[in-house]
């Protein structure tokens, strides 16, 4: 006899684009010239294209309604966690991506309300204006009812470890919201190497990219002044959990060594923040070993499923995760409980 599980499935991870973005995307592809911004080109010149794989993506990625609830059903997923697909507003002007922040909130909103038990949503900033998007965020989860806010990684090159981005952290941490760092392609200064093979998206470039992100944010002491903020990461890390061991030899080093100037004493070890301010999502890399190891060196209240729709939309990888050598108790954190928690769902 099969027992019925114990928990219902909650993806945290899952992408959204309104047809008025991808519209602003074409327009960027079509009036920008060649040399601008390869990543996006590379990424969104691809989606945007004729391909079986880009107009599916495309039709799915727009829709957060009865095709997606049946991609849902399809997988045994109750509830998606939906955000808006990368780069988000952060490719516009500063004054556009404000007002398009605030109108997709509006709209992303909307249509949660339409199916309010199997979607929550994050918030859209514009990091372009730190104090913009601190106000936003705050809109956002106190009149929105939204659970926090994704960045898509850097902002036109810049990354949020510069203090003049730090209002947004400190907007988390007063309304005890997380912040999802999910990834981008790579900026201009650093794609050129990753192009000609391909690998400037979600193979590693994704990966490399928001790894180097999130350890800026670690070094430049951002924890030690915000010890409360929650910074999630998909994909398992980007990797990171791999590496606590020589983070936490390589950092202690530089310091006694004072190599860098922007490297200085933290009050803990790298892998301490790893381990206390940042969650991991298991989106796109539903592979056990993979799983198991980030669940024993991050903990098991630090892991959460997602399946990165509609980018990998595989509904049989949730049978991975569902034969995972775990107890019940770990697998209803895993799928339910540390999403609920995390989020406040």
């Amino acid at each position: 006899m099969t027992l019925t599980p114990n928990y219902v499935r909650i993806a945290t991870e899952e992408a959204w684009a309104p047809p008025e973005l991808l519209a602003r995307y074409r327009n960027l592809l079509t009036e920008k010239p060649e040399s601008w911004d390869p990543g996006f080109r590379s990424l969104w010149g691809f989606f945007l294209g004729s391909t079986p794989r880009a107009t599916q993506l495309a039709a799915r990625i727009q829709d957060l309604g009865a095709q997606r609830i049946a991609d849902m059903d399809a997988s045994g997923i109750a509830k998606q966690l939906v955000f808006l697909t990368a780069p988000g507003v952060q490719v516009f002007d500063a004054a556009t991506a404000v007002s398009l922040s605030t109108e997709l909130n509006d709209r992303l909103l909307q249509e949660i309300r339409k199916y309010p038990e199997r979607y929550a949503g994050l918030a859209a900033i514009a990091p372009q204006a730190p104090s913009a998007a601190a106000a936003e965020l705050q809109r956002s989860v106190k009149k929105l009812g939204l659970k926090g806010a994704v960045i898509n990684s850097h902002t036109q090159g810049e990354y949020l470890d510069d203090p003049k981005y730090w209002e947004i952290f400190e907007a988390a941490e007063a309304l005890d919201v997380p912040l999802y760092l999910h990834p981008n392609t790579p900026p201009a200064a650093m794609i050129e190497p990753f192009l000609p093979r391909g690998l400037d998206g979600a193979i590693y470039g994704f990966a490399v990219e928001t790894g180097l992100h999130l350890l800026r944010i670690v070094l430049a002491g951002v924890f030690d002044r915000f010890p409360r903020l929650r910074i999630v990461v998909g994909h398992l890390g980007e990797g990171l959990p791999f590496w606590l061991f020589r983070l936490d030899f390589m950092h202690r080093s530089m310091v006694n060594a004072n190599r860098y100037p922007g490297v200085k004493a933290l009050k803990k070890k790298p892998s301490d923040y790893l381990r206390e301010n940042v969650w991991v999502t298991t989106s796109g890399m539903q592979w056990e070993p993979a799983i198991l190891f980030c669940q024993q060196v991050l903990g098991m209240d630090r892991v959460l499923y997602a399946m990165d729709y509609p980018y990998q939309f595989v509904p049989q990888e949730v049978k991975v995760t569902d034969e995972l050598p775990i107890s019940e108790a770990d697998k209803r954190k895993l799928y339910q409980t540390n999403a609920e928690q995390l989020f406040s769902l």
